[in-house]
């Protein structure tokens, strides 16, 4: 009797990570720095979802377009040796991987950087904050909690947006058993999915970010069993994605 391939699940926090910037940053960067300015200035006092939406309707209201977010969307940083690893690994029959997208950008972003780069049909799943556009061009973007309803109460201190923790927990119990989850995150809000990981799962964790600080100083405390992994550029996931 032939071996089953080997099943996998393969989860990718979006903003440096899978792509080498902040999303929400670079457009402002590109298309309004003094609203990107009004951002630093700003993101301690207005929860970060909010904060973006927020730079979202002051520069609609300054006339700036759709196009020309799609386009700054468009030529943000993705690296050929990230698009190749996760291309390469989709194909592959064995192992034989589900890519699930757990990131704290919005869905709008994403959809278009990866229909862009020939990737919309990647994910199988990509849970983020909503967003649509208006007719008037407006794009309006939402937290994935709902502020005004029940939140989602975690422990180790997910963003008021989502718990990403609670996300791949749900995942996971609507399919099933895998032989090995890989996550690859560089923020501190990426702790939380990475403590429900088992011994046999891997965290590539993005060296000298938020990720890495959290793991080394509440890995132990927190019960961290999974195998870290730390890398810099994208040829390293490339290079480990090719080992699975």
């Amino acid at each position: 009797m032939p071996l089953q391939p080997k099943k996998i699940l393969v989860v990718f926090d979006f903003d440096w990570s899978f792509v080498d910037q902040n999303t929400d940053c670079w457009i402002f960067e590109v298309i309004a720095p003094h609203l990107r300015r009004k951002i630093e200035d700003l993101q301690r006092s207005v929860e970060w979802t909010d904060l973006v939406a927020m730079m979202l309707r002051e520069s609609h209201a300054e006339g700036i377009t759709r196009n020309q977010i799609e386009g700054a969307l468009k030529i943000l940083p993705v690296h050929p040796a990230m698009i190749r690893a996760v291309t390469r690994l989709k194909a592959s029959e064995d192992p034989n991987a589900t890519f699930f997208c757990l990131s704290s950008a919005n869905q709008v972003f994403i959809d278009t950087i990866l229909k862009d780069k020939n990737l919309d049909d990647l994910f199988y799943r990509i849970a983020t904050n909503p967003a649509e556009w208006r007719e008037d061009g407006l794009l309006v973007v939402r937290r994935r909690v709902d502020p005004t309803g029940p939140q989602h109460g975690c422990t180790l201190r997910c963003y008021p947006n989502m718990c990403k923790g609670e996300e791949l927990t749900t995942f996971l119990a609507e399919h099933g058993e895998y032989d090995k989850v890989v996550y690859i995150g560089d923020g501190s809000n990426d702790f939380c999915p990475v403590v429900h990981l088992r011994e046999q799962d891997t965290v590539f964790a993005r060296r000298a970010c938020g990720l890495q600080r959290r793991i080394e100083r509440e890995g132990a405390r927190a019960g961290l069993r999974c195998k870290v992994v730390y890398w810099d550029g994208a040829w390293e996931i490339e290079e480990a994605f090719a080992t699975l």
